[in-house]
């Protein structure tokens, strides 16, 4: 079914214990359409500066991505990112960013894009997510990630958007910092009394959860044996987990956990190397062969 995404597309510098990389291709909307390609066919919204560098259009090549819905602006820059995770591989610390084209209005969502059912609204301005949501007007389950940045500086859109979703994703420090809940069950809860349906919170190596009104559903990360690179490890997740939602066409308790294992899965990809060279190496097959390996590891 028609799943669409929109959010940043960047250049990001990353350094890791294992090393580091200058002006790879980063964002939320990368790794989201990338990560979901293995499922459903994605329409990807997002807007660059005409300083960004020619490869960046070529990553999706042979995948069932259409990047119709990409804006090269001109006389603008692009979205630049300089993280760090030297002191901690769980959590990035931002040495430099640089919103750019970010901080201006949002891009077009192309006519033919106007009927996607399954809309992400991948990290960007929230007051930009919303100038989305105007124009998706059949979307039928949407679901939105956050970050710290607009927590503490824009709490009041996003409180205006949580209002208008069925589902976020975000990590647990953004969990607490939302909600001023150490508890992330206690935190969890209070994000379904501010609107959403749901909520599935990342914990890094340590697993996701997902939380309704009735329901709590617990999930261990994939037992990866090489992490070099978190960058995009959530936005993959995010990415997985909506494209098999939209495959399966529906979004009952039951089906968003399956979907989390298979976003999970995904995200063991992405960190195994910089940038999308985890997840290009990647095939459905590999895929589906660590779902079996995750569900045997969880049998007790």
């Amino acid at each position: 079914m028609s799943l669409l995404v929109t959010g940043s597309i960047g250049i990001d510098t990353v350094e890791t214990p294992t090393g580091r990389r200058d002006n790879v291709v980063g964002g939320s909307a990368i790794y989201f359409a990338y990560a979901a390609s293995f499922f459903t066919p994605v329409r990807l919204v997002g807007v660059v500066g005409d300083d960004a560098p020619k490869e960046f259009f070529d990553i999706f090549k042979g995948r069932d991505v259409d990047t119709s819905g990409l804006e090269i602006r001109r006389g603008s820059k692009t979205f630049r990112w300089h993280g760090s995770y030297l002191k901690d591989l769980n959590s990035a610390e931002t040495v430099e960013v640089d919103l750019n084209v970010l901080a201006e209005r949002a891009p077009k969502i192309p006519e033919k894009f106007r009927d996607s059912k399954y809309v992400f609204l991948a990290n960007t301005h929230p007051a930009l997510q919303q100038q989305m949501l105007e124009h998706l007007p059949s979307s039928q389950l949407i679901v939105a990630d956050t970050m710290n940045l607009w927590i503490q500086t824009e709490r009041h859109e996003l409180s205006k958007l949580l209002k208008r979703i069925h589902g976020l994703v975000l990590n647990d420090g953004e969990a607490r910092l939302l909600t001023e809940r150490d508890n992330l069950i206690q935190a969890a809860r209070e994000i379904i009394k501010m609107g959403p349906k749901f909520v599935a919170i990342k914990k890094g190596e340590h697993g996701s959860l997902m939380c309704t009104e009735n329901e709590l559903f617990v999930l261990p990360a994939y037992p990866a044996e090489q992490v070099v690179d978190p960058t995009g490890a959530g936005d993959s997740f995010a990415g997985g987990m909506m494209g098999y939602l939209a495959t399966h066409d529906n979004f009952s308790p039951s089906t968003i956990k399956r979907a989390m294992a298979f976003g999970t899965v995904v995200a063991s990809f992405t960190i195994s190397d910089f940038s999308l060279a985890g997840l290009q190496k990647a095939t459905r097959a590999d895929i589906d062969a660590r779902i079996t390996h995750l569900r045997e590891a969880m049998n007790f």
